[in-house]
């Protein structure tokens, strides 16, 4: 099976053998209430909490090993715990392997509400957070290590302006000052393989293409290393962490198909990003097989691939109302938070966007698509309805607008899902 290609991989993952009698996909298995033969039985199970045992329900259930089974063959790496929510995978991790007194290096283009929960949480906790340019080189990055720091994360690409990050870069400097490096692997998915670049540990929410249908919320994280899983199953359990075997199941159903959507979804977003980056009203795409992207020389190094997310940045004369009013107008795109399903989205991005150093700032209103299974020219026709919609809304007058920096600085409390 490790000769097959990753469709044959997604289709055979978490079964029973092919040749087998029986069901093809695995049960469905609720429950909190495992019983035992006898106490001697019940005493040495326990012993196993570590592994994928049916010890008690919050242990996890057969639904929820052929899960992470599929995530452990999609990311490559040992061992995948799966918990309650996309924002669970970022924080259960974090939780795990920081105490009071360490240093995380976060990059300042994260996930909103993962910065939330370290300026929140982490700091209530004593642990100290650095901001860092995702784009920042060799150098400084060193220059950014402490004694006593214990994680360098990695969000590549960035949520919302897409910096594509040198990813075995920072994995080797977290390794030499004898750190860890986490990612958020979400956009990547498959695309890229996290294990092969150094990563300790791979975070995705399943939410987005795994589930694909944006009917779940679900999240996981993946390791390589047999003292990382150790730390990272304890975690999870002391935590209390637990997802519905039931978004299990329909995750499982979902990743069955989950490449032949995404390359859909991928081909359609490449062919609307290069078409917008010809129109006169778009100043840049942030997509990162483009050029135009922060780190494409990276994407194109490290990723087999792309997704159906990306950025464009307006011209200076159009303003926010003005991109609303775009937005507005739109038939085929829904106005939402969240990407990886089925339909196409459109979000305006200036107003959930928070920084410390000065970075994501691109001169124009921004908005966020996630293109989905809906005909590609259809989609195209929409966007250039909206467009005239837009230009209708242009600035009457030539002044420059107000500096995105400048908002930014009085909208962190803005930061809203992704």
């Amino acid at each position: 099976m490790s000769n097959d290609r990753f469709e044959t991989k997604l289709t055979l993952a978490s079964r029973r053998p092919v040749k087998s009698h029986g069901y093809v996909n695995p049960k469905l298995v609720r429950g909190s209430t495992v019983l035992y033969p006898s106490c001697a039985d019940r005493r040495e199970i326990g012993k196993r909490r570590l592994e994928q045992e049916e010890i008690y329900g919050l242990y996890g259930t057969e639904t929820h090993f052929a899960l992470e089974a599929m995530i452990t063959q999609i990311e490559g790496g040992s061992h995948c715990q799966i918990v309650s929510s996309g924002l669970a995978a970022i924080t259960v991790p974090m939780l795990a392997f920081l105490k009071s007194h360490d240093h995380i290096l976060m990059p300042d283009s994260v996930y909103g509400p993962t910065r939330r929960f370290c300026d929140s949480v982490l700091h209530r906790y004593g642990v100290t957070v650095t901001y860092y340019d995702p784009m920042l080189s060799e150098p400084d990055l060193r220059a950014l290590m402490r004694s006593n720091t214990k994680v360098v994360f990695s969000e590549s690409p960035g949520s919302h302006t897409f910096e594509v990050q040198d990813v075995p870069m920072l994995a080797r400097v977290a390794h030499e000052h004898g750190a860890k490096l986490f990612m958020d692997n979400t956009w990547g998915i498959h695309t890229f393989q996290p294990f092969n670049h150094g990563v300790d540990v791979s975070i995705q929410a399943l939410t987005k293409y795994i589930g694909g249908h944006s009917d779940i919320i679900l999240g996981a994280v993946t390791v390589a290393s047999e003292s990382d899983w150790a730390w990272l199953r304890a975690g999870a359990l002391d935590l209390g962490q637990y997802a519905s075997p039931d978004d299990c199941w329909l995750a499982l159903r979902g990743a069955r198909t989950l490449k032949v959507r995404l390359d859909q979804q991928a081909n359609s977003a490449l062919r609307i990003a290069k078409w917008l980056a010809d129109r006169a009203e778009v100043q840049r795409v942030l997509h990162p097989a483009l050029p135009s992207c922060p780190g494409h020389a990276f994407w194109k190094r490290d990723f087999s691939g792309a997704c159906g997310l990306f950025g464009i940045v307006f011209e200076p004369r159009f303003d926010y109302e003005a991109v609303c009013a775009m937005v507005d107008s739109l038939r085929l795109f829904g106005i939402g938070a969240s990407w990886g399903g089925y339909e196409s989205l459109a979000l305006p991005t200036s107003f959930t966007i928070t920084r410390s150093q000065g970075t994501g700032v691109f001169g124009g209103e921004m908005l966020r698509l996630q293109i989905g299974l809906e005909h590609v020219d259809d989609l195209i026709n929409d966007l250039d309805a909206g467009l005239t919609v837009l230009r209708g809304q242009q600035r009457t007058a030539c002044a420059s607008p107000p500096c995105l920096a400048d908002e930014m600085q009085h909208i962190g409390e803005a930061n809203g899902p992704q």
